[in-house]
């Protein structure tokens, strides 16, 4: 670990999320000072309890409530913020754009209208950054940029490289006659052409930029709206038959959001040209497999399986080749083992089984009908 970030100035928008609160954290331990900004309608205000005090303080802002002079949490809504908030945070050294409306595979797929937000979204917060002389924007992308005909067969061994997608200045003359883009939905085309925006700024305006592509992040504080956290509910919860959304055929590589948090952390510091990087691990686990591991960590006897072949599955082979990220330095990635013993512990010491049993008999959250 480097001082890069000690004494920089940082927004993180979407800080209360999943991957945005573990940023956060990281980010103050490394010395930053940081603002990050939520409006609370996926993420969750106690995913910043390690820095923020909750208690006795108002939403709207926590500048006296925070636990560190390290970091300050802003609540509203970035579509609301005027652009003078982005100014006075001066020298702005970086901005790293979390913030989106996104979801787990019933949400990427049922809710696309609501998704495409992320359109303007993306460019509010890019534009806003630029005005306020931000030195650095750092963009979650997502390895559903890559095209779909490429992860069609989970018995090909196929990690996903960078290069599978061209950048803006990278284009062979017939690649959108004889290939083309082939995002994943309107999210996967929503990251896409805010990633492609990134190397136009930076082509444009000289500002250093660069998107993180981040394949299928799981850990502490994620929610069961993603494949390994229901599967965990429901092991916990000892689901019986136990759930499988499609034939369990699908092939991941499950990143561990240490990974996720310090490849990024990494990415944004070697990387200006606002290329894409994969984060992410090579380990091709089938769902069916990580379900299998996963009742098994649970002590679970071998119950039915019941295999929901009408659900959302997403492509049948997506992982990446994680060659650029370790090529910047990057060590090894977390194990699956590992990492889902890690979160299963968080687990099991922040819910208790009826309460993993109420999320899986509510469903809203899992299957799409809710954030």
């Amino acid at each position: 670990m480097t001082d890069f970030w000690k004494g920089k100035n940082i927004v993180v928008t979407g800080c209360a999320s999943f991957i945005g609160s573990h940023l956060c954290e990281e980010l103050v331990r490394r010395g930053a000072r940081v603002w990050g900004y939520d409006d609370l309608s996926s993420g969750k205000l106690e995913n910043l309890s390690s820095l923020v005090n909750m208690s006795g303080a108002s939403l709207d802002k926590f500048w006296g409530a925070s636990l560190t002079d390290k970091f300050e949490f802003w609540f509203g809504d970035l579509f609301q913020i005027e652009n003078r908030f982005w100014g006075w945070i001066q020298p702005l050294d970086a901005v790293f754009h979390l913030a989106a409306v996104h979801g787990g595979r019933g949400y990427v797929d049922r809710q696309q209208a609501l998704i495409s937000s992320n359109f303007a979204l993306d460019q509010l917060c890019f534009y806003s950054a630029q005005k306020a002389n931000a030195k650095k924007i750092v963009f979650a992308s997502s390895g559903c940029v890559y095209p779909n005909y490429l992860q069609k067969d989970p018995n090909d061994p196929i990690y996903l490289e960078e290069t599978d997608v061209p950048g803006i200045d990278k284009l062979c003359p017939n690649y959108l006659q004889n290939q083309g883009y082939d995002a994943d939905g309107i999210y996967g085309w929503a990251k896409l052409m805010a990633e492609f925006t990134l190397q136009a700024f930076h082509k444009a305006y000289g500002m250093d930029t660069c998107s993180c592509r981040y394949f299928t992040a799981y850990g502490p504080r994620a929610k069961e709206d993603h494949a390994v956290m229901a599967m965990i509910a429901r092991a916990y919860s000892k689901q019986d038959p136990f759930e499988i959304w499609g034939d369990g055929t699908q092939i991941r590589n499950w990143t561990y959001i240490d990974d996720i948090v310090n490849g990024t952390l990494l990415a944004a510091e070697k990387i200006t040209d606002g290329r894409g990087v994969n984060i992410g691990t090579m380990e091709r686990t089938s769902v069916e497999q990580a379900a299998f591991r996963i009742m098994g960590l649970y002590n679970s006897p071998r119950i039915n399986i019941k295999y929901l072949l009408d659900m959302p599955t997403g492509p049948m082979n997506r992982v990446a080749s994680n060659e650029l990220i370790k090529s910047l330095g990057y060590g090894e990635f977390i194990s699956f083992d590992e990492g889902i013993q890690k979160t299963i512990d968080w687990y099991v010491n922040t819910k208790t089984p009826e309460q993993a049993a109420q999320i899986l008999k509510e469903g809203s959250l899992i299957d799409g009908r809710a954030r």
